[in-house]
């Protein structure tokens, strides 16, 4: 029997407990089956099992201890990032309205945006970071959801959960919160208040860049919760078993690979606060960063993996900065083992991205063969 008490240490390395009873194996087993078989008097052989859309073991044991780390009510497991956003914002009735955050990742503004129109949603977008402007729309405007992105991507600003939740209540809104950049390990929006917090397990969650998942995880069991998984089981946004087991493999070792690259961006972001080809370094790690202090009090373990820095001399400097570094990627994503860069402005020209803007994901290698690769690549 395993205590409710349990750290995410030991609630990630043990999968929750979960081993293969049928062999004794420690490793959880995986069972690709798209259907359950009945015994001569049609009764389920195994009273939880009918069909793969709705029961596979390595989808609710990966659900399990997402729920534990988060300390949520439930959790529910989808096919990718966008599906769980999706999911959320498919209950906000036809001529409803949402709030939400500005400057967070594009993929996600561009497709409420487009959303919106096709539902005759109202869409409030405010700049979150700043409480004031949160609070002045939320007084104003009655809302479905609020939905808000801390640690943001790529600019990463930080939003106050707590007063994003009296901003919610204020206007009548469900808050929901995109944690992806902080982790269930770093932040946990639901003790902060939030109905939903969700993430794209495709990132740091999986961390071996080869899952595509998402998630959301909830405070309570609503109707609003009941409603996203209604949907979620009857439209079949559901993670495939292989996934959910590679899932359930990679989570075994989230702890250590969060430490570990929270450890290296931190180095890497004094690094490069202090280099001469820096113009600026977006870190909340960094006491510069204007949500440094929130930061402080929302994160514990560290600051994240991710960061974008401002280099010297403009759209040119910064694609040949990028074109010079040897251990990083140039690859879109965040949150794998290994690192990357990203000049953003190639992705997103429209969305006001400054065109000598690289966005870095730090994994786990050795910090000094990083620093080392930036400070080659900076100068030349």
């Amino acid at each position: 029997m395993h205590r409710n008490d349990m750290k995410p240490a030991t609630i990630a390395a043990q999968a929750a407990g979960a081993i293969d009873m049928a062999s004794g194996g420690v490793v959880p087993p995986l069972q690709p089956s798209t259907t359950f078989v009945r015994d001569r008097d049609y009764q389920l052989v195994n009273e939880g099992n009918v069909y793969l859309r709705s029961h596979n073991e390595a989808v609710r044991l990966g659900e399990d201890i997402l729920s534990r780390l988060e300390g949520a009510a439930d959790t529910q497991l989808f096919p990718s990032g966008m599906a769980a956003i999706a999911a959320v914002f498919r209950t906000v009735p036809n001529g409803g309205a949402v709030i939400v955050q500005s400057g967070i990742y594009w993929g996600t503004t561009k497709w409420i945006r487009d959303f919106c129109v096709r539902r005759d949603i109202t869409l409030h977008e405010v700049e979150a970071s700043d409480t004031a402007a949160l609070q002045a729309l939320c007084a104003a405007q009655q809302a479905q959801l609020l939905f808000i992105e801390t640690p943001s991507n790529p600019w990463l600003k930080t939003v106050d959960i707590k007063a994003a939740k009296a901003c919610a209540q204020s206007a009548g809104a469900s808050l929901v919160v995109d944690s992806t950049a902080a982790t269930p390990l770093l932040t946990r929006p639901l003790e902060m208040g939030a109905d939903i917090v969700m993430h794209s397990a495709t990132k740091v969650i999986n961390g071996h860049s080869d899952v595509l998942g998402g998630v959301l995880s909830t405070r309570v069991r609503s109707p609003l919760w009941e409603a996203i998984c209604m949907d979620r089981n009857e439209a079949g946004a559901v993670m495939g078993p292989f996934e959910a087991w590679l899932l359930v493999r990679s989570m075994r070792t989230l702890p250590l690979r969060v430490e570990k690259m929270c450890a290296n961006a931190m180095a890497v972001a004094e690094f490069l606060s202090q280099h001469p080809e820096v113009e600026d370094v977006l870190y909340p790690g960094l006491p510069s960063h204007p949500g440094h202090a929130l930061a402080s009090r929302q994160m514990t373990g560290g600051y994240g993996f991710l960061m974008s820095f401002l280099v010297k001399g403009g759209r040119e400097a910064a694609l040949a900065v990028a074109g010079r570094l040897n251990l990083f990627h140039r690859a879109t994503s965040l949150g794998g083992v290994e690192s990357l860069v990203e000049h953003r402005h190639t992705i997103e020209p429209h969305t006001g991205i400054p065109e000598n803007l690289l966005r870095i994901s730090i994994g786990i290698e050795d910090v000094d063969d990083l620093i080392s690769d930036l400070n080659q690549a900076l100068l030349g």
